[in-house]
């Protein structure tokens, strides 16, 4: 940190914004949601790489494959996976941004071949209904955790590689009620339930892969998705 009365240099603020960025990522809600995770690539972008044009490059990325709405990746989120915090899942899409940008800390990195088998089954493995704990048992504790240690509550688990290239596989969980009994303690399950896993770079509805819980709600709450 800068001496008292001293100006920060520029390494300084950035180390600053990142470390900020990095918090806000894991816990969106305690620091604003979507929009606190808009500003600060923003400022990283605009004040201190002096490249303003890449936060807006990013944003029509997102706005082509479709992860971009009227409230931003949030709501693309609530049209694929309803039931979801969305703050978790909305999280993990910036910090995919933020891993090719070099600012992610990710707690871990799979090693090539262990990010290789995982992406090489991870769909046919959805394809029966999964709750937290099968998937640390399965794959190990995340590269990033979005959302809080209490398992109880939903969150979203990302896993990463060391090659920046390569997309982060995201399982997203969830835990509640359901929508016609209303909020309730302690929520409806034991621990959260993976509702759909999400990896790839083309279009944003073709990254999904939904448990069969997953296809359930979102065939109640939405119906069919063309």
């Amino acid at each position: 940190m800068p001496l008292s009365g001293s100006l920060a240099s520029a390494d300084e603020i950035r180390a600053y914004l990142i470390g900020r960025l990095n918090l806000a990522l894991r816990r969106p809600g305690m620091f604003g949601n979507e929009p606190a995770l808009r500003m600060l690539p923003d400022h990283l972008l605009l004040f201190v790489e002096g490249q303003p044009e890449a936060w807006s490059e990013q944003q029509r990325a997102w706005e082509v494959c479709g992860a971009w709405s009227g409230t931003g990746v949030t709501g693309a989120f609530r049209d694929f996976v309803p039931g979801l915090s969305y703050e978790y899942g909305m999280a993990s899409v910036y910090a995919e941004f933020a891993y090719d940008r070099g600012w992610l800390r990710p707690d871990r990195v799979l090693a090539t071949d262990e990010y290789r088998a995982l992406r090489e089954r991870v769909r046919q493995w959805a394809g029966e209904d999964r709750v937290r704990a099968d998937v640390i048992d399965e794959f190990g504790a995340p590269s990033v955790l979005f959302g809080g240690t209490n398992p109880l509550y939903g969150k979203t688990l990302g896993y990463l590689t060391e090659d920046p290239e390569q997309p982060m596989v995201s399982f997203h969980l969830w835990n509640g009620s359901t929508p016609d009994a209303g909020p309730s303690w302690p929520p409806e399950h034991e621990e959260p339930i993976l509702l759909a896993v999400r990896f790839g770079s083309g279009a944003f509805r073709t990254a999904f892969t939904f448990t069969p819980e997953g296809e359930r709600r979102r065939l109640e709450l939405t119906g069919p998705v063309g």
